[in-house]
């Protein structure tokens, strides 16, 4: 009995005043790591902790319209240094869409600018409808942009040239040619050609308008038309592209200028590269729809970045306006004193008469000899 007690105290687990009954050096088995849910005492240890920031980002503590990321080098723009480069990223040089307006400030003298044409509004003659009617994209259009549709005509001076203007803007149903853009560019165009000046047309549009079906692709055809009277009076016509300038646009006017032009990375073309590769079933080359691209396989004259632009359309429509700007040498051309008219005619006559007098002779010589054979034959 003494033995077996004994034991039973050695085994016994030993109080030191821990308080939980526990004997030291003795393994206790605890809930199973990834099995069981962890109890209320550590719960702390899954708290997310809030990240660095949350709460103090700088941000989210910019008040909007004042700054702007660039999607090709991700640089933070501020928009008021934005504004003064004429919308061009100063780090990697991507230049931004701009407004009708900021484009006409940029080109034009100071107050020469004057708007044709600004009451001319498109209607919806077809009765469009589909996700949304085509009158509330007209309007939601206007409220958005400022602007009654997508291009601006009017007449201005650059440098020392008056010339006639239509600049397209992509922000108004994303610079779609209707019958009201197509009308307008047409009217400017006339104007240009009845004042004798250049025509200059800044291209930016997904093509034609589709909200009016055949009447917008028929503005190609009378765009093209009266650019043709145009050139009938040899007088310029500069088109610009920028970016985007597809479909119907591209097909038409935007493509027939006398001097083509456009900015760094424009977006130019008939069809999307995805409707071209599924159509043709090749491989496209890297690029082939950009500005670069296609200056490099002669389709364009020059690129020009936008804070050029108006110094070398000056200096085109100085070179291209040289002869319009004189025309008196040829009236002293065509000038002739009484004196010389008169003295050539007299010396032409002589000759004349004498070239006549000739054949008389001769048939006189030829008779002769026919009246002798008849005598003959009468004896």
């Amino acid at each position: 009995m003494t033995d077996r007690n004994n034991f039973e105290q050695d085994a016994a687990p030993h109080n030191n005043g821990g308080g939980d009954g526990r004997a030291e050096g003795l393994p206790v088995d605890g809930p199973a790591p990834g099995l069981t849910p962890p109890t209320e005492d550590t719960e702390t240890a899954f708290i997310r902790r809030p990240k660095m920031g949350d709460g103090t980002s700088k941000k989210k503590d910019f008040p909007k319209g004042l700054w702007q990321k660039c999607d090709q080098c991700e640089n933070l723009l501020y928009d008021r240094e934005l504004e003064q480069n004429l919308q061009v990223c100063h780090h990697c040089g991507r230049h931004f869409h701009i407004t009708g307006r900021q484009r006409l400030e940029s080109l034009v003298e100071p107050g020469s600018f004057q708007e044709m044409d600004a009451d001319m509004l498109a209607v919806d003659i077809l009765e469009f409808t589909g996700v949304a009617s085509y009158k509330s994209k007209l309007d939601a259009a206007r409220a958005k942009t400022g602007h009654q549709d997508a291009v601006t005509t009017g007449t201005g001076i650059i440098g020392s040239h008056e010339v006639a203007l239509a600049v397209m803007n992509f922000r108004f149903i994303g610079g779609s040619m209707g019958a009201v853009v197509g009308e307008r560019i047409t009217r400017a165009i006339e104007t240009g050609t009845r004042k004798g000046i250049p025509v200059i047309i800044i291209s930016a549009s997904g093509g034609a308008r589709m909200y009016e079906g055949m009447f917008s692709l028929m503005q190609m055809a009378k765009t093209c038309g009266a650019l043709a009277y145009h050139a009938e009076k040899k007088l310029p016509f500069i088109s610009v592209l920028t970016n985007p300038t597809y479909a119907g646009v591209m097909a038409s006017y935007a493509s027939v200028g006398d001097l083509i032009i456009a900015e760094p990375g424009a977006s130019i073309g008939f069809a999307g590269a995805r409707v071209i590769k599924d159509t043709t079933q090749a491989e496209l080359p890297d690029g082939f729809q950009t500005s670069e691209f296609l200056m490099e396989h002669g389709l364009i004259d020059a690129i020009i970045p936008r804070s050029e632009m108006k110094a070398s359309i000056e200096n085109y429509l100085d070179f291209m306006m040289a002869g319009a700007s004189e025309p008196a040498p040829r009236k002293k051309t065509a000038r002739k004193t009484p004196t010389k008219s008169k003295a050539p005619a007299k010396r032409k006559a002589a000759p004349k008469a004498e070239s006549k007098a000739a054949p008389k002779t001769r048939a006189k010589t030829r008779a002769k000899p026919k009246a002798k054979a008849g005598a003959k034959r009468k004896s």
